[in-house]
């Protein structure tokens, strides 16, 4: 399922793959997850790439094929291929642990081509084994709703009462994780959505309410993941002195502006930008533990476009996902 350009439906399209190079992996996908940074891919609010693209970056499937010099993979083993699909290496972004900030970084399904087709090609070196006891479909969202969440999480440091706004794929993986680290959980949805909040109580959440509501008690941190800028002030409102508001989304509408009085008393804004190979190598060992269930609704590949508008809409319940073998 092919983009030709921002704006216009994804089409089915025939393209050969090819067969993949030195350091590189050919992929036979058989699940990959619907998120919505890929929304903002087709609906043209990240700069467009100006050529066809295919988007999918929560991408599991089996090696086919094996680049020259490749030897952490085996032929028909089972991997994952998330958003981080390149860097250089040699910046001081890579060399000092910062590699989700190399300006030269390149992204699967965005500037690479990515899982919403049946083969794609990957460099090994970003690939990941994926644990035991999820199905192809199940494993999907654990590539991006949970690798940034899991940074997101990081990123709050050691707040016990967490907000989370926007209660879609990313946050009931974080809410999951958030609860077996013993933190309490206030879920923020749109209003009126009372199937999300009762969706997030299912989850551990302690409360569920209104974006717009004030929590029961002040937050230690507010993860934001509803691209929404003006979320920003109300997070920054509901949180006490000293906590810190993360902007979690790749995309987020212009942030109105607020008093210094609801920043001031040391909170902090800050944003999440991708992710590294180390929170992939942490988040997959440590989901089993939690163990993280993953809520899904798959679709076939042909269907991309309607995954795409059902989370474009917000009836999605938890991750969509395309099943392509």
């Amino acid at each position: 399922m092919q983009l030709a350009a921002p704006g216009e439906p994804l089409k089915l399209t025939v393209r050969n793959i090819g067969m993949p190079g030195s350091g590189q992996i050919l992929v036979r996908v058989s699940a990959c997850g619907v998120c919505r940074t890929d929304l903002h891919i087709v609906d043209g609010e990240l700069p467009a790439l100006g050529h066809p693209v295919v988007p999918g970056h929560e991408i599991v499937g089996r090696v086919a094929a094996l680049g020259l010099g490749v030897e952490n993979f085996h032929i028909d083993q089972r991997i994952g291929v998330p958003w981080l699909g390149w860097t250089c290496d040699r910046c001081d972004y890579c060399t000092t642990g910062r590699e989700n900030l190399c300006d030269e970084a390149k992204f699967t399904g965005y500037q690479l081509d990515g899982g919403y087709a049946e083969f794609a090609i990957a460099d090994s070196r970003y690939c990941f084994a994926l644990p035991d006891g999820y199905s192809d479909t199940e494993a999907a969202p654990l590539l991006c709703a949970g690798l940034i969440g899991y940074r997101a999480l990081v990123m709050a440091g050691d707040a016990r009462r967490i907000g989370i706004y926007g209660f879609g794929a990313a946050a009931h993986i974080v809410a999951q994780v958030a609860r077996f680290q013993g933190r309490r959980v206030y879920a923020f949805t749109r209003p009126g959505d009372v199937e999300a909040q009762n969706f997030a109580r299912e989850l551990g959440a302690c409360w569920a309410g209104d974006s717009i509501a004030a929590p029961p008690e002040p937050l230690d941190a507010a993860i934001l993941f509803a691209p929404v800028g003006a979320l920003v002030p109300a997070a920054l409102r509901a949180t006490a002195k000293g906590g810190t508001v993360v902007c979690a989304g790749i995309h987020m509408s212009d942030i109105p502006s607020f008093p210094y009085e609801i920043l001031w008393g040391e909170r902090r804004i800050v944003s999440v930008a991708n992710l590294t190979r180390r929170d992939a190598t942490e988040f997959i060992a440590l989901a089993p533990q939690v163990p993280v269930t993953t809520t899904i609704e798959t679709f076939p590949l042909a269907r991309a476009n309607d995954a795409l508008a059902r989370l474009r809409n917000g009836t999605i319940t938890g991750a969509a996902v395309l099943q392509i073998l």
